[in-house]
């Protein structure tokens, strides 16, 4: 029997948070007049290693976000701020809302719209005052090891959404914010379960 873990891997998002080249004309606008705050960047990433020391295939995630992108048309495509201990994503604690995903080369790129929620409103007041962010992808599936000594995501992982994080485990995944100067590192239970996880896998 295959067990299936709760895999989560982490990516910086643009310059300050934001690429101006991705927002439309109209998101321009509600940024300008109505305070709306738009992220943007990197949110995952095919056929590299990453820290947590996985691979995703190609086909695994071209799979998935398609699927996904289906989600992000109904507007149903929510994440959550923090790390979350279960693959449910909580309504309480939803911070933003993904309205766009999209590939170049093997980088999987998405904007979202931070919502105002309480867990949105702690987003944007965490942005404001240049802490830096993650952004975090969130999936059931299991692993293999090659002869390489790779681990590799296999077929059945299941793209759940992606959550903003305050400390990444990948070196230097971290939102930039132009003016921000503090940075808070934080371990949470969540981190620790996922770190002896990953140590797991690859055993």
């Amino acid at each position: 029997m295959v067990n299936k873990y709760l895999l989560r891997e982490y990516y910086e998002l643009c310059e300050g948070g934001l690429c101006q080249d991705f927002l439309t004309e109209s998101e321009k606008r509600e940024i300008k007049e109505d305070g709306v705050m738009y992220l943007t960047g990197v949110i995952q990433r095919a056929k590299a290693k990453n820290q947590n020391g996985r691979i995703y295939p190609r086909n695994v995630l071209e799979r998935e976000i398609e699927n996904y992108q289906k989600i992000v048309r109904d507007q149903r495509a929510l994440g959550e701020l923090d790390h979350p201990e279960d693959s449910v994503v909580n309504l309480k604690n939803v911070s933003h809302l993904m309205t766009q995903v999209w590939w170049e080369g093997d980088n999987v790129m998405g904007k979202c719209k931070v919502l105002n929620t309480p867990s949105g409103q702690i987003l944007q007041s965490l942005v404001h005052s240049g802490v830096k962010l993650g952004i975090s992808s969130r999936g059931m599936g299991s692993v293999h090891e090659d002869r390489q000594g790779n681990t590799i995501v296999e077929d059945d992982f299941n793209l759940i959404c992606f959550d903003f994080v305050s400390d990444p485990s990948t070196i230097g995944a971290f939102m930039n914010l132009q003016e921000g100067k503090g940075v808070r590192n934080i371990y949470t239970k969540a981190d620790r379960i996922n770190r002896l996880l990953n140590d797991i896998t690859r055993d």
